[in-house]
């Protein structure tokens, strides 16, 4: 199986070369007129392959075109997110400590339509090395309680990280559609473009990699130094890349915390790559010299979520939307407080999150 899916890899990569030559010489035979000679490459091999793969797809579509800019052509000439309905999910990471089955019922209780189950090792419902077993019963759990699980939440930063390759393809198994990647820091000795362009390459090859199996890849960008916290920075990163494979899960929170008020800058630039997005609300804390965020429910903080869904709605940006709950009882609950307290503050809690955002979507006309 493997050496025949390295063949198929190396074959799209060889024809779509030829077919790139054909258009430059003015050739007008069809890509199944050539028949390259395949190789027989390593695994390595394969997931270079990949990344070529997926970078020869734009040359094509370019070779008649030399008036478009090759770094805007992947956003256009990809297609728009998945319509229909939004599915709001909730991620899973405050509910770790209960079961797939129990966090199932729990989110279908309080109204919410979907699960973003954490695949990681941290606060886990799915330990990566286990996923090909507790994936699927995890997702079974929630499709149970009349839930979907159209996206999870990972650690995977490379194709080439242990258990990735199983974990990804589990997930578009099973109906993932979109995947949050991990994180990087910058490296100070490259500064911030250096450590860009040491990235690129390997996000090119996860990106190859997911479009080969039918799965999206999404960076979040997170409140921080991290990298994509700016969200400028996610734009150099992503610009040659076809957002089919991986782009951005787009988070107004740290966006808002991060960009003041021009949070709806970058978020224009990036939207032909946000597929998924998060959602959060938060207010300052201040003292003299320093600020610190503090996690509300929604519509408690300073996210300007009727002028965000306005331009969600102008951008036609769609896809499912993960429900982060950071405020206590959800973290940091009191000591105090008894394990079915604290679950009927919880439930509580995630009715009013689910009320208001059904709400603040509802107003700006967004499904």
């Amino acid at each position: 199986m493997k050496r025949a899916l390295f063949w198929v890899a190396a074959s799209v990569t060889t024809r779509f070369r030829a077919l790139a030559d054909l258009h430059r010489a003015g050739d007008s035979r069809s890509v199944s007129a050539v028949k390259p000679e395949i190789p027989h490459p390593t695994r390595r091999d394969f997931l270079s392959t990949l990344a070529l793969a997926g970078a020869a797809l734009p040359l094509v579509s370019h070779a008649a075109d030399t008036k478009a800019p090759a770094a805007a052509k992947p956003a256009s000439s990809a297609p728009a997110a998945p319509a229909g309905p939004t599915v709001i999910h909730v991620f899973s990471k405050p509910l770790h400590m209960y079961s797939p089955a129990e966090t199932a019922k729990i989110i279908a209780a309080c109204g919410f339509g979907g699960i973003d189950y954490t695949v990681r090792t941290a606060q886990g419902h799915v330990l990566p090395e286990k996923v090909e077993e507790d994936l699927p019963r995890a997702i079974e759990a929630a499709h149970a309680a009349g839930l979907k699980v159209e996206m999870i939440t990972t650690e995977v930063t490379s194709v080439r990280q242990k258990d990735t390759e199983k974990l990804l393809r589990t997930a578009a198994k099973h109906g993932v559609k979109f995947y949050r990647v991990g994180n990087w820091n910058y490296d100070p000795k490259l500064g911030v473009m250096g450590t860009i362009e040491k990235l690129r390459p390997e996000l090119v090859e996860l990106a190859a990699f997911n479009a080969s199996i039918g799965i999206h890849g999404a960076i979040q960008n997170h409140a921080g130094t991290r990298i994509g916290s700016a969200l400028w920075d996610l734009y150099h990163l992503l610009k040659d890349i076809d957002p089919r494979g991986l782009g951005v899960q787009y988070d107004i929170r740290h966006a808002t915390a991060e960009g003041g008020q021009s949070w709806p800058l970058p978020l224009k630039l990036l939207a032909p790559w946000i597929r998924c997005t998060d959602i959060k609300d938060f207010k300052w804390g201040q003292s003299p010299g320093k600020s610190v965020i503090d996690n509300v429910p929604l519509g408690e903080g300073i996210v300007p979520f009727d002028a965000y869904f306005k331009l969600v709605k102008e951008l036609k940006l769609t896809g499912p939307i993960s429900v982060h709950l950071e405020y206590a009882p959800f973290e940091r609950p009191a000591a105090t407080l008894s394990a079915a307290d604290r679950l009927t503050q919880m439930t509580a809690f995630m009715k009013q999150d689910a009320a208001f955002l059904k709400a603040a979507m509802a107003k700006a006309g967004v499904a």
